[in-house]
């Protein structure tokens, strides 16, 4: 059975100097940090010798914007996967900024009824479902290829439950426990179609350090990193 392996990658910093919670907003395009994370990914995933045979990312502007560079270097297409689009969110077009507090006012109580679905936006499991079918499209087109890798580009909610979902763990979760930060690899290995390896790992994580990002979660740039395939341990 042919080896393959999917990466889940996060877009990098985007420009938004509002402050707003821009979720599936047209216009929000990747900041020159975000840009440098991009072409980070793209240098270290081909200066380390991985196979990357296939590059899809979601319609949002700054997924593929950060895809772009990999794709080139790569010399590879770059594909859209509407499956791979940010959460749905009813905050969406929200101005916070530095002000999260606002979130607490009564009039988005309504929003909060039941955090395990959750009941302001995008159920996990629909999610899931169709970041999976993605996933498992990308993992075939590879295998009937004879193998190799592919670079999928999503955002932090999406990725970050579907990896809860392949390590059995629970969806419903403390958003500033996500480790996903920007420009991060979520790699998932398979034998054929079994699920044999998940690497955590962030090529960015130096430029993450100094980024501005309205969306919670660990970082590399705070915490220990996973080496990631290709990498040394």
């Amino acid at each position: 059975m042919s080896r393959t392996t999917v990466h889940l990658l996060r877009h990098g910093e985007v420009h938004n100097p509002e402050g707003i919670l821009y979720g599936r907003l047209e216009g929000y395009r990747l900041s020159e940090r975000g840009r440098e994370m991009a072409q980070r990914v793209a240098d270290v995933l081909h200066g380390n010798g991985h196979d990357i045979r296939l590059v899809r990312a979601s319609p949002l502007q700054r997924a593929q914007e950060t895809a772009q560079p990999t794709a080139a270097a790569f010399g590879l297409q770059l594909g859209t996967d509407d499956r791979l689009v940010e959460a749905a969110n009813d905050f969406e077009g929200t101005t916070v900024g530095s002000r999260r507090a606002a979130l607490a006012s009564p009039r988005y109580w309504r929003r909060y009824v039941n955090p395990l679905r959750p009941s302001w936006g995008e159920p996990y499991r629909d999610q899931v479902a169709r970041m999976a079918a993605a996933v498992g499209e990308a993992r075939g087109a590879l295998a009937a290829d004879g193998g190799g890798e592919a670079l999928l580009v999503s955002h932090q909610l999406p990725i970050w439950v579907t990896r809860l979902f392949l390590e059995r763990r629970p969806l419903w979760h403390d958003p500033r426990k996500r480790q996903c930060s920007l420009a991060s690899l979520t790699s998932l290995t398979f034998d054929g179609s079994r699920l044999v390896g998940l690497a955590y790992w962030e090529p960015a994580a130096d430029l993450v350090a100094g980024a501005l990002d309205l969306l919670p979660g660990g970082s590399g740039a705070s915490v220990p990193r996973a080496a990631g395939p290709g990498e040394p341990a």
